[in-house]
């Protein structure tokens, strides 16, 4: 995915990028500036949380974006991704819809399946960035 205008370009190289916007390493010489985002849920503002995989794991994906920008970054910033998820049967389309958020960008990401600490929310995700 190339970076949309006002959008940073990438900071590091993929090795061995798999094609579903991830890679087995990425390689960040030199940053400036580091971002960790704590555990993002599937929750709005309000505290709303959507019904269904698909309308979490984009919720979540927004927030990760909301907390990138507050700190003048953007998706194509981030090197590594935790993602949680609370059962094998949202694999498929956790992949889907990364690959439709991240594009051609390949962090280095962990997928774990683990208990979630609010039985409402199917995902929690993290992100390190630097730019």
């Amino acid at each position: 995915m190339m970076p949309s205008k006002g959008e940073a370009a990438p900071r590091g190289e993929a090795f061995e990028p798999s094609g579903s916007s991830y890679s087995q390493a990425y390689l960040v010489t030199q940053p400036q500036r580091l971002l960790f985002v704590s555990g993002q849920v599937p929750a709005d503002e309000a505290g709303k949380v959507p019904e269904g995989f698909d309308a979490q794991c984009r919720l979540v994906w927004a927030n990760i974006a909301r907390r990138l920008a507050d700190a003048g970054m953007a998706l194509t910033d981030i090197a590594k991704v935790h993602i949680f998820l609370s059962s094998r049967d949202y694999r498929a389309a956790n992949t889907v819809i990364r690959h439709e958020v991240l594009g051609g960008h390949s962090p280095a990401i962990t997928i774990i399946i683990a208990e979630i600490f609010d039985e409402a929310w199917l995902l929690e995700i993290d992100v390190i960035a630097c730019a």
